[in-house]
């Protein structure tokens, strides 16, 4: 082992392990991150229905991140703990919703690191190390779980706070003026948001729940304002939706149904409010995948095309008209056609491929297509909003409905 700092170099615990012992520890955490859930579930029954049941995935996650940051911190000290303590903060907050004590949950921050430290103790015995590296060792992880200590009981005493005092009362009248129609003064917003111990942002991201789809209260993260009791639930988070919170929001049970809206000014929040309904309404219909969180920025084509369902199949009437006189099977071929010949720009040989029919098959095709069509097909515009068409065509087709021009015109 080389490059061994001191201890002084660093406020760090673990800056006083030699920087390339991260490269021992690394390669443990997926078997460690198992044991530690392994036995706290033998150990704490009260957590089997978490860690086996729909918030598991998000569990893993949150341990993953802690076990993994500490060796982060051996590699590179003063590497960053801001999303580390944003987990324990979180995690803090869900026990105390959860009704579980400060007790329970302290314990199972130090079996964790008593799992690590018999690990490390193994390995170091396999590779012939210094006995003074294990004490080392243990030092520092004792410093760092009395730091996911300490994070986590902020959490979980702010949410008992908040419980008892009304919190979540004052930020619902808050998330309610936010979202109103009616215009509030600057200073209004201010003075409810200082009761609300909840900072203005200058932008935000709204998320709407489906009623039978919503998260637990304990899950969600303390600084969104939320409304789950509302025949409508919603959510607010203040600013843009992050890496580490989209993580989370992946790791989110498959019994949550939601939409996240698009980041805008704090002003326009019922816009993203509005956007995050519309993507709901068009997972609930089957044309958006159904996923815990789907979010409006990954399907603003969707959304685009939905916008306004009576505009969209007045333009298909438009489009499609020429088809209208063809029956249910000229129709569907026409239309295979037209989708391959968008795609290629009209190379014959490249829609026989994409169609598996021989090259004189498709140029028969093609003749039909130019038949049925005429000018339409050398129009821009008109070739625009024929793919448009195409386009919603295929969306409506995943919700089960039919695949052919009727999807769309009705």
């Amino acid at each position: 082992m080389t490059t061994v700092a001191t201890p002084g170099d660093s406020p760090n615990p673990a800056a006083s392990l030699p920087r390339d012992f991260a490269a021992i520890m690394r390669p443990e955490l997926p078997g460690l991150i198992r044991e530690v859930i392994d036995e706290i579930r033998r150990s704490y029954p009260e957590y089997a229905e978490v860690l086996d049941g729909p918030y598991s995935r998000a569990v893993h996650l949150v341990v993953e991140h802690i076990l993994t940051n500490f060796v982060d911190q051996v590699a590179t000290p003063g590497a960053s703990t801001v999303q580390r303590d944003k987990l324990c903060r979180r995690f803090g907050r869900f026990e105390a919703y959860e009704g579980r004590s400060l007790d329970t949950m302290q314990a199972v921050f130090r079996l964790g690191a008593r799992l690590a430290l018999y690990k490390v103790k193994r390995n170091l015995r396999r590779l012939n190390l210094p006995a003074g590296l294990t004490l080392a060792f243990a030092d520092a992880l004792l410093v760092y779980v009395d730091d996911l200590i300490e994070v986590s009981r902020e959490g979980y005493l702010e949410a008992r706070a908040e419980m008892e005092q009304g919190q979540d009362i004052q930020r619902h009248r808050l998330l309610e003026r936010l979202l109103s129609d009616e215009a509030t003064p600057r200073s209004t917003l201010v003075e409810l948001a200082e009761r609300a111990k909840w900072p203005l942002p200058d932008e935000v991201t709204l998320i709407a729940f489906s009623p039978d789809g919503k998260p637990d209260r304990g899950a969600i993260a303390e600084d969104v304002l939320v409304d789950l009791s509302s025949p409508q639930p919603q959510g607010l988070i203040p600013g843009p939706v992050d890496e580490h919170r989209r993580a989370l929001m992946d790791a989110a049970p498959g019994t949550i149904r939601a939409a996240v809206g698009l980041t805008v000014p704090l002003a326009d929040a019922a816009e993203s409010l509005h956007w995050a309904r519309r993507a709901l309404s068009l997972v609930e219909a089957g044309i958006l995948p159904n996923m815990p969180y789907t979010h409006c920025e990954d399907h603003l084509v969707a959304l685009s095309l939905f916008a306004d369902p009576r505009l969209i199949t007045a333009l298909a009437k438009q489009q499609l008209a020429p088809l209208t006189e063809l029956t249910a099977n000229q129709r569907e071929r026409i239309i295979e056609t037209l989708r391959a010949w968008l795609e290629t720009r009209g190379n014959a040989v490249q829609m026989a491929e994409l169609l598996h029919l021989h090259p004189q098959t498709v140029r028969y095709r093609l003749r039909n297509l130019e038949k049925t069509f005429g000018n339409r097909l050398t129009s821009p515009d008109d070739r625009f909003a024929i793919e448009l068409v195409l386009r919603t065509l295929e969306l409506r087709s995943r919700s089960g409905r039919m695949a052919g021009p009727s999807a769309v015109t009705g």
